[in-house]
């Protein structure tokens, strides 16, 4: 197991109904220890995984989901073929029961098939389980997902919005990275990944420090922490986190949300098309273009355009919706020159 000397900082006493702007504006993970303790759902795995899975099933409208298939020498790794041409798990469309009977099947195991459901919408797979199962955001309306396997590894990653992620069954351990170690984590391609995000390519089981010696320097300031069931974790917009479900049964139920206006696009975009515009100019041009983004973007504020009249700033003047559609309409038509 990795040395990690830093731990996820701990809040105990709030419950589902206690997200105050501390946590849900924080810069820093958080471990929100106990807040989902009295879900029914978290009080039948407390008791055992079948009677988790009873629980759970009571809400299944035979829905089908997508879920991972992987071998048992995958060892719960989601993650590349040895080529990365393809990966090692196989996708299918299952009805949701069928991937509970298999976890069923396979819970003695000591290495068992890899079996994994992810990111799939509660709502609709299990209409009614938010109705006792479920946390207050106030003003937000984050988007509730369920993560449903064995003990699978999900690599490094991260995600634009904002997370709360909450152990509902099985335990689970969360290794965290702050934005700027990216260099250090050894990404793999952007456009080819498993479940549609860029990862580390450091197997964090077994790390091959020959190939990739920064790691150490990631670890530094890497941040653990482990969530029993009813435990929740608060994870910042972009910080990298590696996954690991402990337990041959496990469920985690996360919501996540933006703190910008909807009508923002995804900041990957800009990324996918500064990778098309920029990045392969001559080094003086690439060198002036950055310091317009700092000019722009990164350094802003309100002394960048106040020689500017107000009514005469146009798209340098707050964005709003109106604003961002036409400057939608405007990229588009560009980009279908």
């Amino acid at each position: 197991m990795l040395d990690i000397k830093k731990k996820v900082r701990e809040i105990r006493g709030i419950g589902p109904h206690g997200l105050s702007d501390e946590i849900l504006l924080s810069t820093e993970p958080l471990l929100l220890k106990g807040m989902v303790g009295d879900w029914p759902m978290v009080q039948a795995a407390k008791i055992s995984a079948q009677d988790a899975d009873r629980y759970l099933r009571q809400f299944n409208q035979d829905e089908t989901v997508g879920a991972f298939f992987g071998e048992p020498d995958s060892q719960g790794r989601v993650y590349y073929n040895e080529d990365l041409s393809g990966f090692n798990y196989q996708p299918v469309i299952v009805k949701l029961d069928q991937v509970l009977d298999k976890l069923q099947q396979h819970l003695a195991d000591q290495q068992s098939p890899a079996f994994y459901v992810g990111s799939t919408p509660v709502d609709k797979c299990l209409p009614g389980f938010r109705d006792e199962n479920d946390i207050e955001f106030g003003d937000i309306d984050p988007l509730a997902s369920i993560w449903i396997g064995n003990r699978t590894r999900i690599a490094a990653h991260f995600d634009v919005p904002d997370n709360v992620a909450c152990c509902a069954a099985g335990r689970r351990r969360f290794i965290l990275f702050p934005p700027a170690e990216i260099s250090n984590l050894y990404v793999g391609p952007l456009d080819f990944n498993p479940g549609g995000q860029t990862i580390s390519m450091v197997d964090f089981n077994q790390p091959d420090y020959e190939k990739y010696p920064r790691f150490r320097d990631a670890l530094q300031n890497a941040r653990v922490a482990e969530l029993e069931p009813g435990d929740a974790i608060f994870i910042p917009s972009m910080w990298w986190h590696h996954v690991e479900a402990l337990d041959n049964f496990n469920v985690l139920i996360n919501y996540w949300w933006r703190q910008s206006p909807s009508f923002m696009d995804s900041p990957a975009n800009v990324l996918e098309h500064a990778l098309l515009s920029l990045r392969d100019l001559p080094p003086e041009q690439r060198a002036a273009w950055h310091e317009i983004f700092k000019f722009y973007i990164f350094e802003y504020d309100e002394e960048s355009v106040g020689h500017i009249p107000g009514d005469r700033r146009g798209v340098l003047a707050p964005i709003d919706d109106a604003m961002a559609r036409r400057l939608r309409a405007k990229l588009l038509k560009k980009l279908n020159r």
